[in-house]
């Protein structure tokens, strides 16, 4: 991996990351309107086209998910029911009650209510993510929502993995589906003859997936548009260079346009990573992807204090950041923008994909200046609410004749002063 000093670096363009491109957008449109229009018929059609399958059913039958938990390694098994059982300690301190406020005739509160169905889009492909299954379906479990439908790609036998099926039974899911790609954006959000309208989707995906959750965004709800994977380390001069090369390289091997960044006050630290990047990449085997995300994506940076090392994370707002320092405590307030932090030189960003408990639907492509991880909050709804007696409101009539009037609405004015009429 190239090194470069942070002082030299054009930080204009500091970490630019790519857009979906106007290609990606002309070839899903066509996609979500066909199944709009056509329903199980175009969803067929694509599924065999890009998936190189022709399911006979489109819902996988709730027989098939106990069949695939029985076959789970027992490790597995295990392992998932642990992760399981983290997600929901972590996200339970998630859930939240509305409250009621008021005196003098006036009450004011906020009703809390779960979204009544969700789409998870699961990714299939290149790898199979029952993490992600947990990550999406344990915290709508948790707020409440009654249908929780899953879509995912089938494989060449018109099988979703094991795995998968395994962690839909594990997490609450409702309902499965055998289609992926952004025809299946579009049976969650218009609805075919099998696969139910939901009310916000959510997941991982591709370029095309992600366009079309851009396209549905208004008929549906959705969670964020998600890009590439991104993780940056912050490093000081005691961290270990082969397990930073890991930790860069556990994102390089997600996607050949993931980003892996180092950023470190140790010139030494940094020769010592870009020689273990390089070592552990001929050991992969994934190595063609990540060694292309590395060659296209990959930076080592080296910044004169950790101080201006951190502002340079926060321009990036990584999807991941690792404090890798002896004291990450002293750094963690400082940190403005990041989906997930991991603090010290034994938290790898992998113990958050699988285990910690933290959600890793992250925001990615500088969205965490403004967005955060995948929570409960995103699966319930805010519904206010107003009583006020006609005394209450008598006592604020005129004020809101004076604000109506003043935004040149009498009707408004009217409806408040017409109660205190005799």
């Amino acid at each position: 991996m190239k090194i470069e000093r942070l002082s030299e670096i054009d930080r204009k363009t500091l970490f630019m990351r790519g857009a979906n491109t106007p290609q990606v957008g002309a070839t899903v449109a066509p996609i979500v309107a066909d199944v709009a229009a056509r329903g199980d018929a175009a969803l067929l059609d694509y599924t065999e086209r890009f998936d190189g399958v022709r399911p006979e059913t489109l819902e996988v039958p709730e027989a098939e998910w106990d069949a695939a938990l029985s076959r789970l390694d027992p490790e597995l098994r295990e392992a998932m029911e642990t992760s399981a059982q983290n997600i929901r300690a972590y996200h339970g301190k998630q859930v939240r009650t509305g409250y009621e406020m008021g005196e003098g005739g006036v009450v004011l509160g906020e009703l809390i209510t779960p979204i009544a169905s969700v789409g998870l889009y699961i990714p299939g492909g290149t790898a199979a993510y029952p993490s992600t299954v947990f990550m999406n379906a344990i915290p709508a479990k948790l707020a409440g929502c009654g249908e929780i439908v899953m879509v995912s790609p089938p494989g060449k036998d018109g099988r979703i993995p094991d795995a998968i099926l395994a962690a839909a039974r594990l997490s609450g899911v409702t309902r499965v589906f055998r289609c992926g790609g952004a025809q299946a954006i579009a049976a969650l959000a218009y609805g075919t003859q099998s696969v139910p309208r939901v009310d916000k989707i959510v997941g991982p995906g591709n370029a095309f997936v992600a366009e079309a959750k851009r396209q549905v965004f208004g008929r549906v709800a959705i969670d964020m548009i998600a890009g590439p994977s991104e993780i940056l380390v912050l490093a000081d001069g005691g961290a270990n260079p082969a397990w930073v090369a890991a930790d860069l390289l556990s994102q390089a091997e997600h996607d050949r346009m993931a980003t892996a960044v180092l950023v470190t006050v140790s010139q030494e630290l940094a020769e010592a990573v870009s020689e273990e990047v390089e070592r552990q990449l001929r050991t992969l085997p994934r190595e063609a992807i990540a060694r292309a995300s590395i060659e296209s994506n990959g930076r080592i940076i080296v910044a004169e204090t950790l101080e201006e090392a951190l502002e340079a994370a926060n321009e990036l707002a990584p999807e991941h950041l690792e404090l890798c320092t002896a004291d990450p405590e002293a750094l963690l307030p400082k940190v403005r923008n990041a989906g997930s932090v991991f603090m010290g030189y034994c938290c790898p960003e992998s113990l958050g994909d699988y285990m910690a408990g933290p959600n890793h639907t992250l925001p990615t492509s500088g969205t965490a200046r403004f967005s955060s991880a995948l929570g409960v909050d995103d699966f319930i709804k805010r519904i206010q609410y107003t009583r006020y007696t006609r005394e209450a409101l008598g006592v604020l009539a005129p004020k809101i004749a004076a604000f109506a009037r003043a935004e040149g609405l009498e009707a408004h004015a009217r409806a408040a002063l017409i109660r205190g009429e005799a």
